[in-house]
């Protein structure tokens, strides 16, 4: 390991900031991606070359010197001759490329294998390996469907050198539009050259991370106002919780991690994050563990919802019981009195028309001052 700290040079290094237009277009970097199909998913670069297409979409390519983008939509072939040109930081995009499509990139960037395994493979856990040569990073952006309550995971990886960023997506869902216009809207850090980069990406990710969250306790609160409705919500209370809780878990799955692999980055051994990104990391850094906390509340509040609606309905069954036992004793009660004049045997007031409206007035009162006694105890 000392040794591949000791070969790794310092990315911290500031360029000069230039002007935000395009050096020889005169386009600014947005006008840049708009051009070139900059939308979500496989968004086509109209200045790739056919035979540079990789995986199921065109790769998308971007190149900046100086602090300001200077090409875009390149050949996948002129990677190098860029990169030999100085002080420029090169992006490439690859949408779910095969193991066989990244022999090129791996042999100019010396990638290792077991890296380039690990992008190809998907449902690899959240993670930053350190390389001799080069930084490797795994994780997921998550997409929230408010409606049914399930969370949705697209997989990107990244190759992480000291002039190039390599981005690998799992599949055509992850929207690298929105990643070109975080760039793009912090243009005026493009001098701090790969560290700008990987900042917008992690920052992306991590604020998908924080919208989801946001949407989940959203969703909670109306489960809670569901949970103590007039009107009776168990199955659907029940369905909706166990929805929540899945997504709450997988949440958790895919941000947990984050917070070890961005406390890793603001590392000065690693030499990636110079003074000038460092308070831009430590603030994802500081989103990541609010989210990791929040996640965790959110957690232990959908099992108490839970827990607290199985209360709930035990609670309804024991009124429901308790008016039907008061009931059933408010009907017991006449029907002794009628079970006792009905009597094959002479009693007082048999056979005569007194008897009668003794017995009914017995039964009425006796029924009634029973009703009372109960209602007054809440039991009807």
């Amino acid at each position: 390991m000392s040794e591949w700290v000791s070969a790794w040079p310092n990315w911290g290094g500031d360029y000069e900031v230039m002007s935000e237009r395009d050096a020889v277009s005169g386009e600014s970097s947005g006008e840049i991606f708009s051009r070139a199909g900059g939308a979500a998913g496989c968004a086509v670069d109209v200045g790739a070359h056919p035979d540079s297409a990789i995986g199921s979409c065109p790769p998308h390519t971007r190149v900046y010197q100086g602090g300001m983008i200077i090409a875009s939509g390149f050949p996948i072939s002129m990677v190098s001759d860029y990169l030999e040109q100085p002080d420029t930081v090169v992006w490439l995009d690859l949408c779910a490329p095969e193991r066989a499509d990244l022999h090129v990139i791996s042999d100019e960037l010396k990638l290792d294998p077991l890296a380039v395994e690990d992008a190809v493979s998907p449902g690899e856990r959240p993670k930053l390996d350190r390389y001799r040569d080069h930084i490797f990073l795994n994780a997921y952006a998550v997409e929230l469907d408010v409606r049914t309550g399930r969370l949705a995971t697209h997989e990107v990886s990244a190759f992480v050198t000291p002039r190039a960023l390599v981005t690998v997506r799992g599949d055509e869902h992850f929207d690298v539009a929105a990643v070109v216009r975080r760039w793009d809207d912090n243009d005026d850090l493009a001098g701090h050259g790969i560290a700008f980069l990987l900042h917008g990406l992690i920052d992306y990710l991590v604020d998908g991370y924080f919208d989801a969250v946001l949407s989940l306790d959203a969703a909670i609160e109306e489960l809670e106002d569901l949970l103590f409705d007039d009107t009776p919500h168990d199955a659907l209370v029940q369905r909706r919780s166990f929805e929540l809780r899945k997504s709450l878990v997988l949440l958790r799955r895919e941000v947990l991690p984050m917070r070890e692999v961005v406390n890793t980055l603001l590392r000065r051994d690693l030499r990636l994050v110079g003074e000038g990104m460092a308070s831009y990391f430590q603030d994802v850094y500081d989103h990541v563990l609010r989210v990791t906390e929040w996640t965790e509340s959110l957690r232990d509040l959908v099992t108490t919802i839970l827990e607290t609606n199985l209360t709930i309905q035990g609670n309804r069954l024991n009124v429901v019981m308790k008016k039907l036992t008061g009931w059933a004793a408010v009907i017991a009660v006449p029907t002794a009195i009628t079970g006792f004049y009905g009597q094959n045997v002479p009693y007082p007031g048999f056979g005569a028309e007194w008897g009668f409206v003794v017995s009914l007035i017995v039964l009425l009162g006796c029924a009634g001052g029973l009703y009372l006694l109960l209602r007054r105890r809440g039991w009807l």
